[in-house]
């Protein structure tokens, strides 16, 4: 006897194939993301490229613009003003990046120590700074550094000292717009260095308090090597905002005197309200993000950030 077996035409076999999950996933997770990444190309990417275009004329906003090809980019490497302010700008950086981390790491523990009340209210004051604008910021700290009424110069003749022109002298302008930003970064930094401390379980530290390590051994040996990915991330965002500052010295100094205040994003802004080196400082623009992407690699770098990620 014969036994004959009905199969399945080809189109109805491959019309019952369910997608794999795997594949069905991928597509959920694009459809996600599309509208993430339609909104990155167009106000980032685009811009990113129009930047690169216009850099290539001698753009004028009243005028024909003319291509002038690598020109403006030859201009900006062989201005000793902008090297300058870049060399400035990481001289800023240095003192404000570890003062920022290090006070943001200090408060972080106050808030962590104190009860719910206190360490509240002491959040709540550590942020204000956060929300305040830069502008305001800028004409308080002015009002400060007031060579004749400032409150710095009140204080400091308490003690017998005469009055300075923090503002006014080129070996402490600089100087002076290290504390406005060091206090308008501190809030941040605090609340992000409090949330790393407390997602780190507290049986570690009990037990290696059962084990006799003291304050500063389960600070260095458990609280600085977990928190390693934050500061790394704080590092480099602080860096990159501190080197970029802008509303401080166009405010306070005007980038004076004598340019000793005179930070990247200033010059670049300075250059573009000049309508015969718009080019110029959108090819500025371009070398500082060049700049600034090496330094961060840099920072990763040695960091070995790799090491730092978690388990």
């Amino acid at each position: 006897m014969t036994t004959i077996q009905a199969q399945a035409p080809p189109a109805q076999a491959r019309a019952r194939r369910r997608p794999k999950p795997a594949h069905r996933d991928n597509r959920i997770a694009f459809l996600m993301l599309a509208p993430a990444l339609v909104l990155l190309g167009i106000f980032v990417l685009w811009p990113l490229v129009y930047a690169w275009y216009v850099s290539f004329f001698n753009w004028s906003f009243y005028t024909e613009s003319v291509f002038v090809g690598l020109r403006n980019f030859r201009q900006v490497l062989a201005d000793p003003v902008f090297w300058a302010s870049i060399g400035r700008g990481l001289r800023f950086s240095v003192i404000v990046v570890p003062a920022i981390l290090i006070l943001a790491f200090v408060f972080a523990n106050l808030v962590k120590a104190m009860g719910q009340r206190m360490g509240t209210l002491l959040k709540v004051s550590i942020y204000i700074p956060t929300v305040i604008s830069g502008v305001i910021a800028s004409i308080v700290f002015v009002l400060i550094y007031e060579y004749r009424q400032g409150l710095l110069n009140w204080l400091i003749g308490l003690v017998g000292f005469e009055n300075q022109p923090w503002l006014g002298s080129a070996s402490t302008a600089l100087l002076a717009l290290t504390a406005p930003a060091i206090w308008l970064g501190l809030g941040l930094a605090s609340l992000i260095m409090l949330a790393g401390l407390l997602d780190i379980p507290e049986s570690y530290y009990e037990s290696a308090e059962l084990d006799g390590a003291n304050w500063w051994q389960r600070t260095v040996f458990i609280t600085i090597p977990l928190m390693r990915n934050i500061g790394l991330y704080l590092l480099v965002t602080c860096f990159v905002a501190t080197i970029q500052q802008y509303e401080l010295p166009l405010i306070m100094t005007s980038g004076g005197p004598v340019q000793s205040t005179l930070l990247p994003n200033l010059h670049i802004f300075l250059r573009f309200t000049n309508d015969d080196t718009v080019g110029y400082s959108i090819a500025a623009a371009l070398l500082l993000f060049v700049v600034l992407g090496g330094l961060s690699a840099v920072i990763f770098r040695v960091i070995n950030s790799e090491k730092a990620v978690d388990a």
